[in-house]
């Protein structure tokens, strides 16, 4: 338990219908509106980025849009409102936040030169490149041609599954440049050899 930031009620945890963990703070009602004080929303931004991110990692989501704070029932839904106490998380303030978190390098907008959806980085691209190495490596696929789409779409669900292009390609690009993969022309488009050159740690 632990004090509303406004002094008030004390607030308890919530674990949602996706076994996700709520912080106390999305109890208390101002977290949900913006503060008219700096400070005050500086605070309540980084928790709200926090909470996106871990929450987006918890349903392996990664995108998120301002009309998700509008539409009832999105898979957003379980942090982007809180019926216990009849709050949601205004569009205005969303987009606020999206800001926020694509000027930290946390969220990218994609598609560009729009601010209204964002991809976010709950794994940053080079730790996506890592993911990505090993998985070539303990499935026996150094030096094997794949496809994009055999990496997206596996046969066996991998941590990789659905994972956006825009993300796939810089974790690629990050790989060529340590000499641990190398992009090739396939029959479909586009395909990769993963190598086990150095990770140049």
């Amino acid at each position: 338990m632990v004090s509303n930031f406004r002094g008030g009620t004390t607030l308890s945890k919530h674990t949602t219908l996706s076994g996700f963990l709520l912080p106390s703070i999305h109890s208390a009602p101002p977290f949900f509106t913006q503060q008219p004080n700096p400070t005050t929303e500086a605070i309540v931004v980084q928790q709200w980025s926090r909470l996106i991110l871990a929450y987006a990692r918890h349903r392996k989501l990664f995108t998120l849009r301002v009309e998700d704070a509008e539409i009832v029932g999105s898979e957003w839904d379980e942090i982007l409102r809180n019926d216990r106490i009849n709050r949601r998380l205004l569009p205005p303030h969303l987009e606020f936040i999206l800001t926020d978190m694509v000027t930290k390098n946390t969220a990218v907008y994609e598609p560009p030169r729009q601010t209204r959806s964002v991809l976010l980085y709950w794994r940053q691209p080079e730790e996506w490149a890592e993911v990505l190495h090993d998985w070539a490596s303990t499935t026996g696929q150094l030096n094997t041609i794949l496809t994009f789409y055999d990496i997206i779409e596996p046969p066996v669900s991998s941590p990789l599954s659905g994972i956006p292009m825009v993300i796939l390609r810089k974790a690629i690009s990050i790989l060529t440049k340590t000499n641990r993969a190398q992009v090739i022309a396939v029959a479909d488009g586009e395909g990769v050899r993963f190598l086990a050159g150095n990770s140049g740690k």
